[in-house]
């Protein structure tokens, strides 16, 4: 088993600039998904942003994005980043899970989604918010 810790940071429409930016500064290949592109388009305004974005460069640089939609909270000095574990399988992370759920407030409970098999989002007892999910391959 392999698992890979990425910090994750959110933006508020800029996902797709920064990740630029990164690209042009540490080399490697931008990969972004739209909230259009995954069928998850709540505000009509927001189709076009980043609903997955990552940088990862051969490197070892490694850095992913997303943009908060509006029907979420979002302060740039306050939840700017978050800490995405990924995982080969549903076994792996649903032990990563439990154990970093104790005293945590659940964000998202670990479960299917339309992009992983399994992903879910909470805040550990120190604040810190993690994602985590099982590795999938996007068709899209």
């Amino acid at each position: 088993m392999a698992v890979k810790s990425v910090t994750h940071l959110n933006f508020r429409g800029d996902a797709r600039a920064a990740l630029e930016f990164y690209q042009a500064v540490f080399g490697g290949d931008l990969a972004a998904i739209t909230y259009k592109d995954a069928g998850s388009v709540q505000d009509p305004a927001e189709a076009d942003q980043v609903m997955w974005g990552q940088v990862l460069a051969g490197n070892g640089f490694h850095v992913m994005a997303y943009d908060v939609p509006s029907h979420l909270p979002w302060d740039q000095g306050e939840n700017s980043f978050f800490l995405s574990v990924r995982g080969e399988t549903a076994d792996e992370i649903t032990a990563y899970w439990e154990k970093l759920s104790a005293g945590a407030t659940i964000v998202q409970p670990l479960a299917p989604a339309q992009w992983a098999p399994l992903y879910g989002m909470l805040k550990d007892r120190f604040g810190v918010v993690w994602v985590l999910d099982v590795v999938s391959e996007y068709g899209g």
